[in-house]
């Protein structure tokens, strides 16, 4: 391909404070329409705007966070378009002076290579309100319990250069906000949501194409999707001798296709004006400090202390890590086993196939971590086979039961008896001249055969490490 992509993403974030940016209405979700408002966030004459002080140590915290300046002196502007779920006419934001500038986050691609993505910026703002169409009648009715949500936005640089990179650096991103515990980055809810600027070039060139905006991308997978479509687009369009048109395009989930919106709006069709109803926001030295010794451990750390102190493998500690909670039931677990492998192998294997089953995150988890450090230990210990371990678990995830009693009340305790398992390896040999001449002949796969008529003479409940080596022994004579 003679072209690339150059891409970048505005997020924005909705803050987990538990009153709004300028007032002190509740930003509780799924509440009946229009029950969390009052004067000051439906824009009444007359009424003033108060800043809420947890909003900013919240965009402190992710500014830091990503290695942004924190800057000294911020302010907020108005920014002005009219929409029906936007009562004021505009839009409280910052512009000009932003509350952080000039980061960056690593990001862990899915070839082992690492990437460093720039933001240009992080600033504060209130949400918008939210439209509800009526799917039977042309009506649209207007719900502004969202209105005044508290919302950091981050703009990345144009660093990103492909659809994966996106996806990479978007769960990087949430990532930081939930370990951060600012944000709940629920897209299903709009509480992460995505815009992304996508242009192509020739290579090599250093001045970018015509960029179109990306909106409606409510979920990872569409945001890749829709940057794959549009990269393709674009380019056709090129080759074809035309123009890319600047604009707004939005995704078409069920066609896989983006669709033109409206004309790309500049800074200069919103007239952004510093708001005279707030002061400028001045922040000291002492006050970022102290926000900074108040962060927790975060994914990057983390995933580095996983492979050092547990001496896990990079791919385990990326997967453990993604999220602070599945992070946490693996420290539970972990702790106190012989082996963190066994602990990182269940937790990728069985527990993440029951999360997936029930639509539930590490922290909802029907089978608790010191459950499951219960059966891992079983297993050390020798109780129970591998096998055996995952029909226990499926039943832990039914009951409330622990592994040691359901080994109990159903007898699956592992046979590791020697001499009973000779008899039974001795009745499958005699039982099978045909198959051991053959693996006496060099048909050594057939050793898997004979394992598996040992283990379903004892219905799995035989020591596999036992069976192994008698066999073998009785095989060989």
């Amino acid at each position: 391909m003679k072209f690339e992509p150059v891409i970048g993403l505005e997020v924005h974030a909705q803050l987990k404070t538990r009153t709004k940016i300028f007032c002190g209405c509740s930003t509780a979700f799924g509440a009946p329409p229009n029950t969390h408002v009052c004067p000051v966030c439906l824009g009444m004459p007359g009424v003033l705007p108060v800043l809420n002080k947890g909003v900013v140590e919240y965009a402190m915290k992710m500014a830091l966070a990503t290695n942004c300046h924190v800057e000294g002196t911020s302010r907020f502007a108005r920014k002005n378009y009219f929409y029906p779920d936007l009562p004021k006419g505009y839009q409280i934001s910052q512009y000009e002076l932003p509350i952080a500038r000039q980061g960056h986050i690593n990001i862990t691609l899915e070839d082992g290579t690492t990437r460093q993505i720039g933001i240009t910026r992080i600033h504060m703002e209130e949400d918008a309100g939210k439209l509800v169409h009526d799917p039977d009648r042309p009506v649209s009715y207007v719900d502004y319990n969202r209105t005044g949500v508290p919302l950091i936005e981050i703009v990345s640089e144009p660093d990103i250069k492909s659809p994966e990179q996106a996806g990479a650096y978007l769960r990087q991103l949430r990532a930081i906000l939930r370990y951060l515990d600012i944000s709940d980055g629920n897209m299903e809810e709009g509480s992460f949501r995505c815009d992304a600027n996508v242009s192509v070039k020739l290579k090599g060139e250093s001045e970018f194409g015509t960029r179109t905006e990306l909106k409606n991308l409510n979920s990872f997978k569409f945001v890749e999707k829709a940057l794959a479509y549009e990269i393709e687009r674009q380019i056709e369009v090129l080759g074809e001798g035309g123009s890319v048109v600047q604009e707004t395009r939005l995704w078409d989930a069920e066609k896989n296709l983006t669709v033109s919106m409206r004309g790309k709006e500049e800074a200069h069709d919103y007239r952004y004006f510093p708001d005279p109803d707030l002061v400028p926001l001045v922040i000291d030295n002492g006050w970022i400090e102290e926000v900074k010794k108040a962060l927790p451990e975060l994914p990057d750390q983390r995933r580095r202390r996983f492979v050092k102190d547990y001496a896990l493998p990079e791919y385990d500690a990326d997967v453990l890590t993604a999220s602070r909670e599945l992070a946490d039931y693996f420290e539970d677990c972990a702790s106190g086993l012989d082996n963190p492998k066994t602990a990182s192998n269940w937790i990728m294997g069985e527990l993440m196939g029951l999360l997936n089953t029930r639509g539930v995150t590490a922290a909802g988890s029907p089978v608790s971590a010191q459950r499951l450090a219960g059966l891992i230990r079983l297993i050390e210990e020798g109780v129970v086979s591998g096998k055996i371990a995952k029909t226990v678990f499926d039943e832990m995830a039914e009951s409330d039961k622990d592994a040691k009693t359901i080994v109990d009340e159903k007898g699956l305790v592992q046979v590791s008896d020697e001499s009973a398992i000779e008899e039974i390896v001795a009745k499958v040999v005699d039982n099978h001249p045909e198959e051991v001449q053959r693996y006496r002949e060099g048909k050594t796969k057939l050793f898997g055969f004979f394992v598996g008529r040992v283990m379903k003479e004892t219905q799995g409940k035989a020591n596999p490490q036992v069976v192994n080596r008698i066999l073998k022994d009785r095989l060989s004579k």
